[in-house]
């Protein structure tokens, strides 16, 4: 995929270098001389960082705006995130637009109607795993998603689980609930309903909010 990331700051190089590493085309545009030279230091290709102003029409096109799959808007301002995600999407109909929200009084803008497909609230995000943590003895939310309830998050399988060695079969799941993989030591299992759950194992799991205090239930201790 062709990637274009406008903002090198270290949320838009983290980003940048691990898509690169999943083999994604991608660009970086950047104008501040600190932030240019970090992504140097970092390893990143000087194929993928671009000097310029990511509010710029030729700067975007000379980036490769035309053809791209997805461009992030990440930088430190908000205003400038909004400003080219709208560009993005109704001056070039790029298909997805990722916009970081760095106050979160202004994450209401940061809608399909400002030409954001996903929104990045970082203090919402943090917000809501510390919450959940509170919450539930045995899940950690990995990501919390921007549209609906929704998260991917971490089940351990306590020892005291009434579940521990059964199969996923003769669980009750919630149906709002899939599990995505189970890890075990360094080995990963994807889950079937002969797989059997064992107590100390680590599940990847796809869950609503409701799903999430069932899981804990189900997987948790039974004395809590």
């Amino acid at each position: 995929m062709k990637i274009i990331i406008v903002g090198g700051g270290q949320v838009g190089g983290y980003i940048a270098d691990l898509l690169v590493k999943e083999h994604h085309s991608v660009t970086v545009i950047e104008n501040r001389d600190k932030a240019l030279q970090a992504l140097r230091k970092n390893g990143l290709s000087e194929d993928c960082i671009l000097t310029g102003d990511g509010t710029d029409a030729a700067t975007l096109e000379k980036a490769g705006i035309m053809r791209c799959n997805a461009l992030v808007c990440a930088t430190g301002l908000d205003e400038t995130n909004l400003t080219v995600a709208m560009m993005a999407k109704f001056e070039y109909d790029v298909p997805k637009v990722v916009a970081r929200v760095n106050n979160p009084k202004n994450a209401w803008l940061f809608n399909a109607g400002m030409g954001i497909d996903v929104k990045i609230n970082q203090a919402d995000i943090i917000g809501h795993m510390i919450a959940d943590e509170m919450n539930y003895q045995s899940i950690m939310t990995l990501m919390k998603l921007s549209k609906g309830e929704y998260s991917i998050v971490r089940v351990r399988v306590d020892y005291r689980s009434p579940n521990v060695n059964k199969s996923i079969a003769e669980l009750s799941l919630p149906a709002q609930a899939v599990l995505i993989a189970i890890y075990e030591d360094d080995a990963l299992i994807i889950p079937h309903g002969e797989t059997v759950i064992r107590a100390g194992q680590f599940i990847l799991a796809f869950a609503d909010n409701e799903a999430m205090e069932e899981l804990n239930r189900i997987f948790g201790s039974a004395e809590g």
